[in-house]
């Protein structure tokens, strides 16, 4: 799978990164969802350039438990597709701040 970019994950519980394919480059920042309230919102909201592009949820791992974020981002560039992504670790990735944006395409 192709990463597309990489996440810090911050004390605050953001986190802050880069989206990068072959024709976009933007900052992005996953803010907890303090609004959340009820179980089908999202638990981040995914800001560009202070403009919400996105949502991302907290999902467990049927196979090994573990839990992960599940991102979707939503913009003119991608025309009306969404574009998919999971947090998750890089191949040789030794720093647990850090994440990478692991593109899921779904036809």
């Amino acid at each position: 799978m192709a990463a597309i970019g990489y996440v810090t994950k911050l004390e605050d519980g953001r986190y802050k990164g880069e989206l990068k394919t072959l024709t976009i480059r933007a900052e992005i920042i996953l803010v907890p969802n303090g609004d959340k309230s009820a179980e089908n919102h999202p638990d981040y909201r995914v800001f560009a350039e202070g403009i919400e592009v996105g949502a991302a949820w907290i999902r467990t791992a049927e196979t090994s438990g573990n839990e992960y974020v599940s991102v979707s981002i939503a913009a003119p560039e991608f025309g009306p597709r969404k574009l998919y992504a999971n947090l998750g670790r890089a191949a040789g990735q030794d720093d647990d701040s850090v994440f990478a944006l692991i593109w899921n395409p779904r036809d």
